[in-house]
């Protein structure tokens, strides 16, 4: 993917995009937080097929749905994003791991593994942000967990996976 940026002086700024496929778009951050994205036409490169304006708001909630922030698809056993050695990890509990039935403080992530659990995700879907010391871990839960890259896969080797696995 090729992406050119640009100021836009009193407007804000101009990214141009163009994917793998040559497919290009533009979009257009406005100063007061608006946003526009253009989609051209694959046969004349100046003409615009569609154009979406979303205020900030919008922008900031389709960033999520795009980012993964909202839904992860099945198909994906991780998501990481790398942040030098910092990497945000999705991992599931597996049945017969060793945390099942534990809490986040008797397994202690961040002063044994210095990891930091940023949310649980429970079986019914229901999510807790920031889980404190008491939060208890089940079998099939989705733990989203930042941390360096050895220190995620100790804890997953120890804590998440099955038993001797």
């Amino acid at each position: 993917m090729n992406i050119k940026e640009n100021d836009l002086p009193g407007i804000g700024k101009k990214f141009e995009i163009e994917t793998r496929n040559h497919e290009k778009m533009t979009i257009v951050v406005h100063d007061d937080g608006r946003r526009e994205i253009y989609r051209f036409d694959d046969e004349g490169p100046d003409e615009i097929v569609t154009n979406i304006s979303l205020d900030d708001g919008e922008a900031r909630q389709i960033a999520a749905i795009l980012g993964g922030m909202v839904y992860k698809p099945q198909a994906l056993e991780s998501i990481e994003m790398a942040f030098n050695d910092l990497i945000i990890e999705w991992f599931k509990v597996e049945k017969g791991a060793n945390a099942v039935g534990k809490t986040l403080g008797e397994i202690d992530v961040r002063q044994n593994y210095s990891v930091t659990v940023i949310a649980i995700i429970k079986k019914n879907q229901e999510k807790l942000l920031n889980p404190g010391a008491d939060s208890v871990l089940e079998e099939n839960d989705t733990l989203v967990l930042s941390g360096e890259r050895k220190n995620l896969k100790k804890m997953k080797q120890d804590f998440l996976s099955q038993k001797g696995g």
